[in-house]
């Protein structure tokens, strides 16, 4: 029995065995199989069958953009040499920002994607202000996001163009202040590793985002699942009594982003859907999602480190909101 619960370390040590997820896994599966049908009907509850729904829709809706998220985190690494990315990329902080803001406009993704790109951006010695610039502007301002927006919002081009303009600013915004007042000591140590070049390439990129995935994935299911509790805890019918208060339904709109957690490429169909609202809450529901949400907050602590998502995600949420506002102010102004 003590061959069986004993195992032996790389240096010959031996410890006692304990027992693994997979295990856990397994039991559970069995558990489920063998209860399915008394499982049934206890879940059989609307709540619950609502809050299912909206689990298996954002993972869904997320999963494919992840995956290409760390499938561009691995080429990165494997091959693209850091002196390439630095370069590339302008020396000056400013600089460097603004060419980060630009190029989340050629790489179509959500949010979940920009996560693992935007660490291995700074492992690779990218400037931490511009791999963050570029986190908060892929999901926002790409040609995808702009597409749907447009589809959702058929006749309101300014709609489209307020949209750009607030997204675009929170990312700068952002990455300026991180530039200023960021330190690399709220970054966890293992985002600031960089791989060495050489060896075999191929087995690089598959390390890197087999790993990057599995480091992800378990925090965007986290961030799904207080998505799904929170949309059955909101009632529907709340949003009749923002109608005619500009005020609170934006904060209201800002928050509700957040907990939604919906993806960039899909929330323009639910903003358009809550006619009831004028236009200015719904542009802050469109800003503030793709750059701060539960999913996101998940992600980018399991990342970058809890100090880290404690300080960003605040900021970017006040900075989205705030952008969007003006924005929304300027270019939709008494638009409904």
């Amino acid at each position: 029995m003590s061959e069986v619960l004993d195992r032996t370390e790389p240096d010959g040590t031996r410890r006692r065995g304990r027992i693994t997820s997979i295990e856990v896994l397994c039991a559970l599966l069995v558990v489920a199989v063998l209860g399915q049908g008394w499982l049934r009907d206890v879940l059989d509850v609307p709540a619950l069958r609502t809050g299912s729904t909206v689990f298996v829709a954002v993972c869904v809706q997320a999963l494919p953009f992840l995956v290409l998220g760390v499938l561009i985190s691995g080429a990165i690494a494997a091959f693209v040499p850091a002196r390439v990315l630095r370069r590339v990329i302008p020396r000056n902080q400013a600089g460097a920002v603004g060419v980060a803001g630009l190029a989340g406009v050629a790489l179509p993704g959500c949010e979940c994607a920009s996560v693992p790109v935007a660490r291995r951006l700074i492992g690779q010695g990218v400037a931490p202000a511009a791999a963050l610039t570029f986190l908060l502007a892929a999901p926002a301002v790409n040609p995808v996001v702009l597409v749907a927006t447009a589809v959702a919002f058929p006749g309101q081009p300014e709609m489209v163009l307020a949209r750009f303009l607030a997204s675009f600013a929170t990312a700068v915004v952002m990455g300026l202040l991180w530039a200023k007042w960021g330190k690399l000591d709220w970054i966890v140590q293992r985002a600031l590793e960089r791989l060495p070049d050489g060896g075999n390439r191929w087995r690089t990129f598959t390390e890197t985002a087999r790993a990057d995935l599995v480091e992800s994935a378990g925090f965007l299911v986290l961030g799904a699942l207080i998505a799904a509790a929170m949309n059955v805890l909101v009632p529907a019918a709340w949003f009749e009594v923002l109608s005619n208060q500009i005020v609170l339904g934006v904060l209201v709109m800002a928050v509700l982003a957040v907990v939604l957690a919906l993806c960039s490429e899909a929330d323009a169909f639910v903003a358009a859907s809550l006619t009831a609202l004028p236009l200015l809450p719904r542009l802050v529901f469109l800003v503030v999602g793709p750059a701060i949400d539960v999913k996101l907050f998940a992600l980018q602590a399991g990342t970058f480190g809890r100090s880290f998502a404690v300080r960003f995600a605040p900021g970017t949420f006040l900075v989205a909101t705030a952008c969007a506002v003006i924005v929304g102010v300027l270019v939709l102004g008494g638009a409904r």
